[in-house]
């Protein structure tokens, strides 16, 4: 039985329903790796330090949780981390197809790595970090979207945008 399994995504930011997802995993897994990508494409907001540092305190006191970050193909961050099972969230249909294609891909590139979609709590099932940027750097009151220093850290760093 697999032991290990790694939940790969950018985090930008930490929400409430990546927080779910990562419970959900560790109710099934041993171990759950949370990684952050290096991925200058979606132009994120925080660095990756900051990202890691974020998920690092959202998850303090999970055993057999642990946050790190990569660069480049997750299925040889998986192999080199000893996962065999990557992480994905689904909240809606429009995620599936996504998620699926990628799911796709990485089973062609790397056969022996399975991709798990989890569905978090329906509560989640709309959040996205985008999401939370946007009503954010608009004034909204993320108490109930994302922990309260990440709701911090973001307001403080749109404001430094404008």
């Amino acid at each position: 039985m697999c032991q290990i399994a790694l939940y790969p995504g950018t985090f930008d930011p930490v929400t409430n329903g990546h927080i779910d997802l990562i419970c959900r995993a560790h109710e099934i897994f041993h171990d759950v790796i949370v990684a952050v990508a290096h991925n200058p494409h979606k132009k994120p907001v925080f660095s990756v330090a900051e990202r890691v540092a974020m998920l690092k305190k959202a998850i303090s006191g999970m055993d057999g949780v642990t946050v790190t970050h990569f660069d480049g193909l997750v299925v040889d961050f998986a192999h080199k981390m000893k996962a065999k099972v990557l992480v994905r969230g689904v909240r809606m249909l429009s995620d599936f197809e996504y998620e699926f294609q990628m799911a796709l891909t990485n089973r062609k590139l790397s056969s022996d790595i399975e991709t798990i979609f989890l569905m978090p709590h329906e509560s989640y099932s709309y959040l996205s970090a985008r999401l939370i940027k946007e009503v954010s750097g608009l004034g909204a009151d993320l108490s109930n979207l994302v922990p309260d220093f990440v709701a911090k850290a973001l307001q403080k760093k749109l404001r430094r945008r404008k």
